[in-house]
């Protein structure tokens, strides 16, 4: 057992009373080194600080996000968690930093530069972060790579991607030899929203991407593990969504049937998608206590973890409060507050 993990385990047995385990938050360095070698990368980030506790990210010159130093400060992040009840963070990059769409080399060492600011971070908190580190999947082999870097040298939990590689499913096979090395790592995979289709049939405002664009990609993206088949093919995979697996809870009911009554269908799932689905885990992030109810229903009460999207506005602001609201039973709420995620997470291995 490494230093770092000993202190996660240590974590859970000092005098602290929080007890919950968010899977769903989320990192941005407090600057941005250039590009190597002097070079002009489109998609490269840069930070624009607004005063002492607040920056903007920019990106193609253009302001991409505005941002607290929670998002870099582990004492900020540390006084909100005690705050709600959160013992251990699973920290991930802001998913635009992943970089997919930025030269191949680039996206590579922008990774890397992040989740060494994950690690620091890490170090910083006496053992109540853990990571979940970004990888540039547009290369399988570089983010082959860095998965065995962040696991074997810096200790991380597992990753973090997207939930579309440049418009491509995450259930295709190209991204196979990735999820083998995943499985075979023992690696945790969650899945968050990224630049999701159908923005052009959204009418409104651009944070209509975060409120309606994103549950809908992370639908699909769970949909295409299980019409993929790879949860059949890498059975001790962990994987996860974000957004309450999005819109996926009310496409499973279509997909199930489809299953019984289309043959085509039923020949590329040798296995029923409500049998599936209960391999997936899912994040509480719904802001709805009948909500998150279904989703026990659909998902399971060991596979429904907490999740918050912390630090940003558009967050889950009492997600401990949020569960006990939606349910009454202490063994259950203990389940979803902390001890499902610590079973994603690998957390009880160490």
């Amino acid at each position: 057992m490494s230093g770092a993990e000993k202190e996660v385990a240590g974590a859970f047995t000092d005098r602290c009373t929080c007890r919950g385990i968010d899977i769903h938050c989320h990192v941005v360095p407090g600057s941005f080194p250039p590009p190597a070698n002097g070079a002009t990368v489109r998609g490269w980030p840069s930070m624009i600080a607004a005063n002492a506790c607040h920056a903007t990210v920019v990106i193609d010159d253009k302001p991409y996000r505005r941002i607290s130093d929670a998002c870099w400060v582990a004492e900020r992040r540390l006084e909100e968690m005690d705050r709600t009840g959160i013992r251990i963070q699973a920290l991930s990059p802001m998913p635009e930093l992943f970089g997919y769409w930025i030269e191949r080399a680039a996206a590579h060492d922008l990774v890397r530069y992040v989740n060494d600011a994950i690690a620091v971070m890490i170090g910083q908190a006496g053992g109540r972060f853990v990571g979940l580190g970004g990888l540039a999947l547009q290369d399988v082999d570089l983010a082959i790579v860095e998965l065995h870097r962040i696991v074997g040298e810096l200790g991380f939990r597992g990753v973090e991607i997207g939930s579309n590689i440049n418009g491509v499913p995450i259930g295709d096979p190209r991204f196979h030899p990735f999820f083998v090395e995943a499985e075979k790592l023992n690696a945790a995979v969650f899945v968050h929203a990224l630049r999701p289709t159908g923005m052009d049939r959204l009418l409104g405002p651009a944070p209509l991407q975060q409120v309606l664009g994103y549950p809908t990609d992370v639908g699909l993206a769970a949909a295409s593990v299980i019409t993929g088949g790879l949860l059949q093919k890498f059975p001790k995979l962990r994987i996860a969504f974000s957004h309450g697996g999005g819109t996926f809870a009310s496409l499973l009911p279509r997909l199930q049937q489809g299953y019984s009554a289309l043959p085509t269908l039923n020949e590329i799932m040798p296995e029923s998608p409500a049998v599936q689905a209960r391999r997936f885990y899912v994040d509480s992030l719904v802001f709805d206590a009948d909500m998150l109810r279904h989703l026990v229903a659909v998902f399971g009460e060991d596979r429904v973890v907490l999740g918050t999207d912390y630090p940003f506005n558009f967050r889950e602001k009492e997600p401990v409060a949020r569960i006990e609201e939606a349910f009454a039973d202490v063994q259950l709420r203990e389940r979803l507050t902390f001890a499902n995620a610590r079973a994603f997470l690998g957390l009880d291995e160490v």
